[in-house]
Protein backbone atom coordinates (compact mmCIF):
# COMPACT_ATOMS: atom_id res chain seq x y z
CA UNK A 1 0.00 0.00 0.00
CA UNK A 2 1.15 3.35 -0.91
CA UNK A 3 0.57 6.58 0.57
CA UNK A 4 2.86 10.19 0.60
CA UNK A 5 5.07 8.96 -2.05
CA UNK A 6 6.15 5.83 0.09
CA UNK A 7 5.56 2.48 1.13
CA UNK A 8 2.93 1.78 3.81
CA UNK A 9 2.51 -1.42 3.85
CA UNK A 10 2.84 -4.85 2.37
CA UNK A 11 0.38 -7.60 2.65
CA UNK A 12 -1.64 -10.52 1.02
CA UNK A 13 -5.12 -8.70 0.07
CA UNK A 14 -5.64 -5.58 -1.00
CA UNK A 15 -6.99 -2.80 1.70
CA UNK A 16 -10.96 -2.81 0.44
CA UNK A 17 -11.71 0.55 -1.66
CA UNK A 18 -8.51 1.74 -2.56
CA UNK A 19 -7.22 1.33 -6.52
CA UNK A 20 -5.02 -1.87 -6.98
CA UNK A 21 -2.32 -1.78 -9.67
CA UNK A 22 -2.13 -5.30 -11.10
CA UNK A 23 1.31 -6.75 -11.43
CA UNK A 24 1.10 -10.45 -11.03
CA UNK A 25 2.10 -11.95 -13.83
CA UNK A 26 5.21 -9.71 -13.63
CA UNK A 27 8.52 -10.23 -11.69
CA UNK A 28 8.37 -6.91 -9.42
CA UNK A 29 11.40 -5.50 -7.92
CA UNK A 30 12.76 -2.26 -6.57
CA UNK A 31 13.66 0.69 -8.84
CA UNK A 32 17.38 0.45 -10.29
CA UNK A 33 20.19 2.94 -9.07
CA UNK A 34 22.51 3.90 -12.37
CA UNK A 35 26.15 4.77 -10.36
CA UNK A 36 27.66 5.97 -12.94
CA UNK A 37 25.83 8.66 -15.22
CA UNK A 38 26.56 11.21 -17.60
CA UNK A 39 23.16 13.27 -18.33
CA UNK A 40 23.74 16.43 -20.36
CA UNK A 41 24.16 16.14 -24.55
CA UNK A 42 23.82 14.12 -27.13
CA UNK A 43 25.45 11.11 -25.93
CA UNK A 44 25.25 9.06 -28.98
CA UNK A 45 27.69 11.86 -30.54
CA UNK A 46 31.30 10.17 -29.53
CA UNK A 47 33.34 12.85 -31.91
CA UNK A 48 35.33 14.83 -29.99
CA UNK A 49 34.27 18.20 -30.70
CA UNK A 50 30.63 17.07 -29.31
CA UNK A 51 30.75 18.90 -26.68
CA UNK A 52 31.54 21.98 -28.06
CA UNK A 53 28.74 22.21 -30.51
CA UNK A 54 26.31 22.77 -27.58
CA UNK A 55 25.65 25.60 -25.34
CA UNK A 56 24.55 25.12 -21.94
CA UNK A 57 21.34 25.47 -22.39
CA UNK A 58 21.05 22.99 -25.36
CA UNK A 59 23.01 20.34 -23.34
CA UNK A 60 20.70 20.71 -20.33
CA UNK A 61 17.25 20.38 -22.49
CA UNK A 62 19.20 17.45 -24.13
CA UNK A 63 19.44 16.09 -20.31
CA UNK A 64 16.18 16.58 -19.80
CA UNK A 65 15.23 14.59 -22.90
CA UNK A 66 18.00 11.58 -21.43
CA UNK A 67 16.40 11.34 -17.61
CA UNK A 68 13.20 9.91 -19.47
CA UNK A 69 14.91 7.71 -21.02
CA UNK A 70 16.88 6.33 -17.52
CA UNK A 71 12.81 6.22 -16.00
CA UNK A 72 11.84 4.36 -18.56
CA UNK A 73 14.13 1.39 -18.38
CA UNK A 74 13.37 1.59 -14.75
CA UNK A 75 16.27 3.26 -13.41
CA UNK A 76 14.38 5.21 -10.67
CA UNK A 77 17.78 6.59 -9.59
CA UNK A 78 20.62 7.86 -10.31
CA UNK A 79 24.81 9.48 -9.68
CA UNK A 80 25.57 11.73 -12.03
CA UNK A 81 29.25 11.08 -12.73
CA UNK A 82 30.72 14.56 -13.72
CA UNK A 83 30.29 16.84 -16.49
CA UNK A 84 32.17 19.76 -19.24
CA UNK A 85 29.24 21.96 -18.51
CA UNK A 86 30.11 25.25 -16.94
CA UNK A 87 26.60 25.89 -16.34
CA UNK A 88 26.38 23.00 -13.90
CA UNK A 89 23.35 22.06 -15.85
CA UNK A 90 23.16 18.65 -14.15
CA UNK A 91 22.96 20.19 -10.97
CA UNK A 92 20.17 22.32 -12.28
CA UNK A 93 17.89 19.29 -13.50
CA UNK A 94 18.84 17.59 -10.14
CA UNK A 95 17.23 20.08 -8.32
CA UNK A 96 14.09 20.83 -10.87
CA UNK A 97 13.56 16.51 -10.40
CA UNK A 98 13.40 17.57 -6.65
CA UNK A 99 11.33 20.32 -6.74
CA UNK A 100 8.78 18.43 -9.21
CA UNK A 101 9.10 20.83 -12.09
CA UNK A 102 10.12 17.99 -14.43
CA UNK A 103 10.29 13.89 -14.51
CA UNK A 104 13.49 12.41 -14.24
CA UNK A 105 15.19 9.38 -11.13
CA UNK A 106 16.19 10.98 -7.72
CA UNK A 107 19.98 12.20 -8.74
CA UNK A 108 22.85 12.81 -6.77
CA UNK A 109 25.09 14.35 -8.80
CA UNK A 110 29.00 15.55 -9.56
CA UNK A 111 30.45 18.89 -10.86
CA UNK A 112 32.67 19.24 -13.02
CA UNK A 113 35.60 16.64 -13.69
CA UNK A 114 39.32 17.63 -11.72
CA UNK A 115 41.62 16.82 -14.24
CA UNK A 116 44.78 17.77 -15.14
CA UNK A 117 45.93 20.23 -17.84
CA UNK A 118 46.56 18.04 -21.07
CA UNK A 119 44.43 14.94 -18.94
CA UNK A 120 41.21 12.80 -19.50
CA UNK A 121 39.55 15.30 -18.28
CA UNK A 122 40.50 17.95 -20.27
CA UNK A 123 38.28 18.75 -22.66
CA UNK A 124 40.25 20.37 -25.24
CA UNK A 125 42.89 18.16 -25.88
CA UNK A 126 41.86 18.25 -29.25
CA UNK A 127 42.46 21.66 -30.02
CA UNK A 128 45.64 23.02 -31.70
CA UNK A 129 47.51 25.05 -29.44
CA UNK A 130 47.01 28.79 -30.86
CA UNK A 131 43.55 27.68 -31.24
CA UNK A 132 43.78 27.30 -27.22
CA UNK A 133 40.75 28.74 -25.00
CA UNK A 134 40.69 30.26 -21.90
CA UNK A 135 41.64 27.79 -19.04
CA UNK A 136 38.87 25.87 -17.03
CA UNK A 137 38.31 25.82 -13.92
CA UNK A 138 38.26 22.06 -13.10
CA UNK A 139 42.09 22.07 -14.28
CA UNK A 140 44.40 21.64 -11.61
CA UNK A 141 47.90 21.15 -11.85
CA UNK A 142 49.25 21.41 -8.16
CA UNK A 143 47.59 20.18 -4.91
CA UNK A 144 46.27 24.13 -4.07
CA UNK A 145 44.61 23.65 -7.88
CA UNK A 146 42.62 21.18 -6.69
CA UNK A 147 41.28 22.37 -3.53
CA UNK A 148 40.24 25.72 -5.65
CA UNK A 149 38.48 23.39 -8.24
CA UNK A 150 36.73 20.84 -5.66
CA UNK A 151 36.08 24.03 -3.50
CA UNK A 152 34.25 25.50 -6.58
CA UNK A 153 32.44 22.28 -7.65
CA UNK A 154 31.02 22.51 -3.70
CA UNK A 155 29.98 25.83 -3.82
CA UNK A 156 27.73 25.77 -7.23
CA UNK A 157 26.00 22.43 -5.34
CA UNK A 158 27.92 18.92 -6.27
CA UNK A 159 27.12 15.94 -4.12
CA UNK A 160 30.18 14.10 -5.69
CA UNK A 161 33.44 15.19 -6.81
CA UNK A 162 34.73 13.48 -9.49
CA UNK A 163 38.56 12.83 -10.18
CA UNK A 164 40.14 12.19 -13.36
CA UNK A 165 43.03 10.25 -11.08
CA UNK A 166 44.32 8.13 -14.13
CA UNK A 167 44.04 8.52 -18.37
CA UNK A 168 41.16 7.06 -19.90
CA UNK A 169 39.80 6.06 -23.63
CA UNK A 170 37.33 8.55 -24.77
CA UNK A 171 40.39 11.37 -25.26
CA UNK A 172 42.67 12.14 -28.21
CA UNK A 173 45.98 12.09 -25.93
CA UNK A 174 45.73 10.41 -22.50
CA UNK A 175 47.31 6.88 -21.62
CA UNK A 176 44.93 5.31 -19.97
CA UNK A 177 47.57 3.18 -18.16
CA UNK A 178 49.14 6.30 -16.73
CA UNK A 179 48.29 8.27 -13.47
CA UNK A 180 47.43 11.73 -14.09
CA UNK A 181 46.32 13.50 -10.51
CA UNK A 182 48.90 12.89 -7.60
CA UNK A 183 48.33 10.81 -4.74
CA UNK A 184 48.66 14.11 -2.63
CA UNK A 185 46.09 15.72 -5.43
CA UNK A 186 43.80 12.88 -4.33
CA UNK A 187 44.66 13.13 -0.81
CA UNK A 188 43.71 16.67 -1.14
CA UNK A 189 40.29 16.16 -2.54
CA UNK A 190 39.30 14.01 -0.24
CA UNK A 191 40.09 16.00 2.59
CA UNK A 192 37.97 19.21 1.30
CA UNK A 193 35.40 17.33 0.22
CA UNK A 194 35.01 15.37 3.28
CA UNK A 195 34.67 17.92 5.31
CA UNK A 196 31.58 19.55 3.54
CA UNK A 197 30.28 16.58 4.01
CA UNK A 198 30.50 15.51 0.37
CA UNK A 199 31.89 12.48 -1.00
CA UNK A 200 34.66 11.79 -3.82
CA UNK A 201 34.49 9.51 -7.15
CA UNK A 202 37.71 8.77 -9.33
CA UNK A 203 38.24 7.76 -12.59
CA UNK A 204 41.09 5.15 -12.54
CA UNK A 205 41.77 2.58 -15.03
CA UNK A 206 45.35 2.14 -14.81
CA UNK A 207 46.92 0.04 -11.69
CA UNK A 208 48.76 2.44 -9.99
CA UNK A 209 46.30 4.65 -10.32
CA UNK A 210 43.58 2.93 -8.65
CA UNK A 211 45.78 2.23 -5.89
CA UNK A 212 47.22 5.55 -5.36
CA UNK A 213 43.32 6.80 -5.31
CA UNK A 214 42.45 4.26 -2.64
CA UNK A 215 45.35 5.05 -0.61
CA UNK A 216 44.00 8.73 -0.96
CA UNK A 217 41.10 7.96 0.89
CA UNK A 218 38.31 8.02 -2.56
CA UNK A 219 35.27 6.81 -1.62
CA UNK A 220 34.85 4.86 -4.77
CA UNK A 221 36.92 3.71 -8.22
CA UNK A 222 35.37 3.79 -11.58
CA UNK A 223 35.96 1.26 -14.30
CA UNK A 224 39.09 -0.29 -12.25
CA UNK A 225 39.70 -1.68 -15.41
CA UNK A 226 43.70 -2.89 -14.75
CA UNK A 227 42.79 -4.15 -11.03
CA UNK A 228 45.59 -5.89 -9.74
CA UNK A 229 45.67 -8.27 -6.56
CA UNK A 230 47.45 -5.61 -3.97
CA UNK A 231 44.81 -3.01 -5.66
CA UNK A 232 41.84 -5.53 -4.57
CA UNK A 233 43.04 -6.61 -1.01
CA UNK A 234 43.41 -2.40 -0.58
CA UNK A 235 39.73 -1.48 -1.78
CA UNK A 236 38.73 -4.90 0.48
CA UNK A 237 40.70 -3.46 3.26
CA UNK A 238 39.39 0.27 2.75
CA UNK A 239 36.04 -0.98 2.15
CA UNK A 240 36.15 1.36 -1.35
CA UNK A 241 33.15 0.68 -3.51
CA UNK A 242 34.03 -0.44 -7.03
CA UNK A 243 31.70 0.78 -10.74
CA UNK A 244 32.73 -1.35 -13.20
CA UNK A 245 31.02 -0.08 -16.26
CA UNK A 246 31.76 -3.20 -17.86
CA UNK A 247 29.16 -2.44 -21.10
CA UNK A 248 30.66 0.68 -22.31
CA UNK A 249 34.29 -0.38 -23.48
CA UNK A 250 32.82 -3.68 -25.14
CA UNK A 251 29.63 -1.39 -26.81
CA UNK A 252 32.75 0.81 -27.66
CA UNK A 253 34.32 -2.05 -29.88
CA UNK A 254 30.71 -2.34 -31.33
CA UNK A 255 30.50 0.31 -32.43
CA UNK A 256 33.57 1.79 -34.16
CA UNK A 257 33.56 4.64 -35.74
CA UNK A 258 29.70 4.63 -36.73
CA UNK A 259 29.09 6.91 -34.17
CA UNK A 260 32.17 9.94 -34.56
CA UNK A 261 34.35 7.91 -32.08
CA UNK A 262 37.74 8.67 -33.08
CA UNK A 263 39.99 5.76 -34.57
CA UNK A 264 42.66 6.65 -32.03
CA UNK A 265 39.68 6.20 -28.95
CA UNK A 266 38.59 3.28 -30.72
CA UNK A 267 42.21 1.33 -30.55
CA UNK A 268 42.22 1.79 -26.79
CA UNK A 269 39.16 0.53 -26.29
CA UNK A 270 39.96 -2.43 -27.67
CA UNK A 271 42.98 -2.46 -26.14
CA UNK A 272 41.12 -2.23 -22.67
CA UNK A 273 38.81 -4.91 -23.51
CA UNK A 274 41.47 -6.84 -23.30
CA UNK A 275 41.99 -5.91 -19.46
CA UNK A 276 38.71 -5.71 -18.15
CA UNK A 277 37.65 -9.50 -17.15
CA UNK A 278 41.04 -10.24 -15.44
CA UNK A 279 39.86 -7.03 -13.03
CA UNK A 280 36.73 -7.74 -12.69
CA UNK A 281 37.45 -11.15 -11.35
CA UNK A 282 39.97 -10.20 -9.05
CA UNK A 283 37.23 -7.84 -7.93
CA UNK A 284 34.61 -10.76 -7.48
CA UNK A 285 37.24 -12.54 -5.71
CA UNK A 286 38.04 -10.07 -3.18
CA UNK A 287 34.39 -9.38 -2.60
CA UNK A 288 34.68 -5.94 -3.44
CA UNK A 289 31.57 -4.00 -3.16
CA UNK A 290 30.40 -3.42 -5.97
CA UNK A 291 27.55 -1.16 -8.12
CA UNK A 292 26.39 -0.80 -11.28
CA UNK A 293 26.78 2.42 -13.63
CA UNK A 294 26.42 2.34 -17.37
CA UNK A 295 28.43 5.19 -18.48
CA UNK A 296 26.85 5.37 -21.77
CA UNK A 297 23.29 6.16 -23.62
CA UNK A 298 20.29 5.51 -21.06
CA UNK A 299 19.01 3.02 -23.61
CA UNK A 300 21.21 0.36 -23.11
CA UNK A 301 21.43 0.63 -19.38
CA UNK A 302 20.35 -2.85 -19.51
CA UNK A 303 23.18 -3.85 -21.09
CA UNK A 304 25.16 -3.17 -18.10
CA UNK A 305 23.41 -5.32 -15.90
CA UNK A 306 23.70 -8.32 -17.96
CA UNK A 307 27.43 -7.57 -18.85
CA UNK A 308 27.67 -8.31 -14.72
CA UNK A 309 26.47 -11.83 -15.29
CA UNK A 310 28.72 -12.50 -17.90
CA UNK A 311 31.57 -11.09 -16.02
CA UNK A 312 31.08 -13.30 -13.13
CA UNK A 313 28.26 -12.63 -11.26
CA UNK A 314 24.71 -14.53 -10.55
CA UNK A 315 21.87 -12.35 -11.89
CA UNK A 316 20.55 -12.17 -8.06
CA UNK A 317 24.02 -10.42 -8.08
CA UNK A 318 23.81 -8.44 -10.60
CA UNK A 319 20.54 -6.80 -9.83
CA UNK A 320 21.40 -6.29 -6.17
CA UNK A 321 24.14 -4.43 -7.73
CA UNK A 322 21.87 -2.49 -9.60
CA UNK A 323 19.96 -2.18 -6.66
CA UNK A 324 20.30 -2.16 -3.04
CA UNK A 325 24.31 -1.55 -3.56
CA UNK A 326 23.51 1.30 -6.03
CA UNK A 327 21.30 2.88 -2.78
CA UNK A 328 24.34 2.09 -0.14
CA UNK A 329 26.85 3.92 -2.31
CA UNK A 330 25.03 6.71 -2.31
CA UNK A 331 23.80 6.54 1.54
CA UNK A 332 20.13 5.94 0.39
CA UNK A 333 20.01 2.77 1.64
CA UNK A 334 17.28 4.26 4.16
CA UNK A 335 15.07 5.75 1.08
CA UNK A 336 15.64 3.00 -1.35
CA UNK A 337 17.01 0.11 -3.05
CA UNK A 338 14.30 -2.85 -1.61
CA UNK A 339 10.96 -2.94 -1.32
CA UNK A 340 9.57 -2.45 2.36
CA UNK A 341 7.75 -0.17 4.45
CA UNK A 342 8.60 2.98 4.66
CA UNK A 343 10.80 3.69 1.92
CA UNK A 344 10.06 5.72 -1.22
CA UNK A 345 7.72 3.31 -3.44
CA UNK A 346 10.46 2.93 -6.12
CA UNK A 347 8.98 0.25 -7.70
CA UNK A 348 9.46 -1.60 -11.51
CA UNK A 349 7.99 -4.55 -12.83
CA UNK A 350 9.82 -7.03 -15.66
CA UNK A 351 8.09 -8.93 -18.23
CA UNK A 352 9.93 -12.41 -17.02
CA UNK A 353 12.39 -13.68 -14.76
CA UNK A 354 15.41 -11.98 -14.75
CA UNK A 355 16.77 -14.16 -12.11
CA UNK A 356 16.39 -17.29 -14.20
CA UNK A 357 17.46 -15.11 -17.45
CA UNK A 358 18.59 -11.91 -17.10
CA UNK A 359 17.86 -10.53 -20.20
CA UNK A 360 14.79 -10.28 -19.08
CA UNK A 361 15.82 -7.16 -17.55
CA UNK A 362 15.35 -5.32 -21.03
CA UNK A 363 11.30 -5.89 -20.98
CA UNK A 364 10.56 -3.08 -18.08
CA UNK A 365 6.30 -3.08 -18.46
CA UNK A 366 6.24 -0.67 -15.49
CA UNK A 367 7.86 1.83 -13.43
CA UNK A 368 6.71 4.08 -10.36
CA UNK A 369 8.66 6.64 -8.54
CA UNK A 370 7.88 8.01 -5.35
CA UNK A 371 4.58 6.53 -5.64
CA UNK A 372 3.35 7.95 -9.13
CA UNK A 373 3.42 5.59 -12.58
CA UNK A 374 5.27 7.06 -15.24
CA UNK A 375 4.79 3.85 -17.38
CA UNK A 376 2.47 0.64 -17.29
CA UNK A 377 2.72 -1.41 -20.52
CA UNK A 378 0.22 -3.89 -18.53
CA UNK A 379 -2.75 -1.32 -17.48
CA UNK A 380 -5.96 -2.50 -19.81
CA UNK A 381 -5.92 -0.23 -23.14
CA UNK A 382 -9.14 1.35 -23.65
CA UNK A 383 -11.72 -0.13 -25.95
CA UNK A 384 -11.58 0.65 -29.50
CA UNK A 385 -13.33 4.23 -29.97
CA UNK A 386 -13.17 5.00 -26.21
CA UNK A 387 -9.59 6.85 -26.76
CA UNK A 388 -8.82 9.98 -24.94
CA UNK A 389 -9.21 12.95 -27.80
Amino acid sequence: MIENHRIKSIGSEAPAGLGVIDLSNAFVMPGMVDCHAHILGDLADLSPASSFRLSSAKKTLWGMKNLKVWLAQGFTALRDAGEDDLGYGQLALRDAINAGWIDGPRMQSSGNVVSLNGGHGDSEDFIAPDQELPRRPNIADTVDDVAKAVRRDIKYGADWIKLMGTGGVADLTSDFKVQELSEEQMAKAVEVAHRAGKRVMVHAEGTEGIKAAVRAGVDSIEHGTMLDDEGAALMAKKGTWLVPTLYTFQHGVELGTSHGQDPISLAKTKEIVAHQQPAFTRALQAHLKIAAGIDDEPQYLPKEVEALVRGGMTPLQALQAATMNGAALLNWSDSIGTIEPGKFADIIAIDGDPIQNINAIEKVVFVMKDGVAFKNDLAPKPALGMEKK
